[in-house]
């Protein structure tokens, strides 16, 4: 099956891949250069926050993560 991922290609030629895609083995690829600038830095994450914050904010996320929490230190009175 062929997979379409968005990459950038630094000033070096280094290609890094925006998208994830699964393949078993190694494969042959053909990259296109199109003429225009990269995208932001980031914007791939902001485009993506609103779909993602369904799941972020789920109540259940919040326990998967509550041992990763910074312990509130008490107040003094």
């Amino acid at each position: 099956m062929i997979q379409t991922v968005e990459a950038i290609i630094d000033e070096t030629g280094r290609v890094r891949l925006l998208g994830n895609f699964q393949i078993t083995g190694s494969r042959r690829a053909l990259v296109t250069v199109l003429d225009e600038p990269a995208a932001v830095p980031g914007e791939t994450a902001l485009l993506s926050e609103a779909a993602l914050a369904a799941d972020w904010l789920r109540s259940h996320e919040d326990t998967a993560w509550e041992h990763r929490q910074i312990p509130t230190p008490p107040t003094s009175p």
